[in-house]
């Protein structure tokens, strides 16, 4: 059960699944709040993407980059990896695929044999329009849940909402978050990392939602 809730954390589900207890906060806030991040502002995108290669060389993963507009180039400057969805559109496919065959064969082989198109009763040729539907059924479903699921969504609230100077990332300031719930992170090192990566402004960032147990 702890491996399980471990690999739950890492995947974020305990943003957004009631279901999944969040787990202990690793860093405080004077005024006892979880400590979310540290977030760093940049003026020009030139700035942000520089910043970006830096932390992306630091090692840090689980971080992000907030721009008002696209920035071509930046998912290489993050290190961002090939998303895995498509594995998951494969497996919803061939499970949809093999849940028809094996559904019909019962049906028409096994539980209540009946001859169709003169054709022997496990014969696979009338099957294929139910297979081709609900193999194209069950990837759809898959490619929504599983979009879902690796942007931890829905979540309906965050804890960059309450910074005011973030606000103005959809106007004309660039952010780069680094998260306390990475492997890597110290307040000391991530502060210093940004500043000296030309961040104009860094703040920690707290997550109100989180209670801290005394």
């Amino acid at each position: 059960m702890g491996a399980l809730l471990g690999i739950l954390h890492r995947m974020g589900a305990h943003h957004y699944c009631p279901l999944v207890p969040a787990p202990p906060p690793r860093f405080v806030t004077e005024r006892g709040c979880t400590l979310h991040g540290i977030m760093g502002e940049f003026d020009t995108a030139q700035a942000v993407y520089a910043a970006a290669e830096k932390v992306r060389d630091a090692g840090y993963r689980r971080w992000d980059v907030h721009t008002p507009f696209p920035i071509h180039g930046m998912e290489d400057a993050m290190g961002v990896k090939p998303t895995r969805l498509p594995i998951l559109i494969a497996l919803g496919a061939f499970t949809g695929v093999g849940g028809a065959y094996l559904m019909q064969w019962w049906m028409g082989a096994v539980d209540y044999p009946m001859v169709v198109q003169g054709k022997p009763y496990a014969a696979w040729e009338p099957w294929v329009p139910i297979m081709f539907e609900l193999g194209v059924l069950c990837s759809a479903f898959s490619a929504l849940l599983g979009m879902l699921g690796l942007n931890g969504l829905p979540r309906h609230h965050h804890p960059l909402f309450t910074s005011e100077r973030f606000l103005r990332s959809s106007q004309d300031r660039f952010f780069v978050v680094i998260e306390a719930e990475d492997q890597n992170f110290n307040p000391q090192r991530v502060r210093s990392l940004l500043e000296s990566s030309g961040a104009t402004h860094v703040e920690l960032v707290e997550d109100d939602s989180v209670e801290v147990t005394p």
